[in-house]
């Protein structure tokens, strides 16, 4: 009578396999995903002389990315040299509230695109924090946002392979 209680209906074995195989794949991506996070990429240090860092690892995409605020909310930066202002994407700024200023072309990996420039009240990317940043809205522009040089000017960036520090400089306040 026991061997008739452990046998499962028809197919009540197979729907149970198919429902742990369906977990473990999506338990594998999420820890794909969780992986591809910038935040453990990113550590907040401190030197000898009070200057304030964000130390970054090159992802596996070969980017450098961080998470940051602009106006206090949060978003995700790639980190973009090459970038004259932040940029953030059309939907993102309507998000923010931001006011779609002069309408402006901009040139992108994918051609020109439409923009408008616009003004920041804060930047923040770990303790370095800028305010009234220029930028610019751009109608392309993914989920991520650019992290640009009207930013990054006001800071001391060095790479030494892998990692990219972004420093306060000598004498500037967090």
């Amino acid at each position: 009578m026991s061997d008739q209680q452990d046998e499962q209906p028809p197919g009540q074995s197979r729907r149970l396999y198919w429902a742990a195989i369906v977990a473990i794949m999506l338990g594998l991506t999420a820890l794909y995903h969780a992986t591809l996070r910038n935040d453990g990429g990113m550590r907040l240090e401190q030197d000898g002389e009070g200057r304030v860092m964000v130390v970054l690892q090159r992802q596996r995409n070969g980017h450098f990315s961080a998470s940051g605020e602009i106006n206090g909310q949060p978003v995700e930066f790639l980190i973009d040299t090459g970038a004259t202002d932040v940029a953030v994407s059309e939907h993102l700024a309507r998000d923010l509230g931001l006011e779609f200023g002069p309408g402006v072309t901009v040139m992108t990996a994918a051609g020109p695109s439409a923009g408008w420039m616009t003004r920041l009240a804060t930047v923040q990317v770990g303790a370095l924090v800028l305010r009234d940043v220029s930028a610019t809205i751009a109608s392309g522009l993914g989920e991520e946002s650019l992290l640009g040089m009207s930013f990054l000017q006001h800071f001391s960036i060095v790479q030494e392979g892998d990692t990219l520090v972004i420093a306060s400089r000598r004498g500037d306040e967090p």
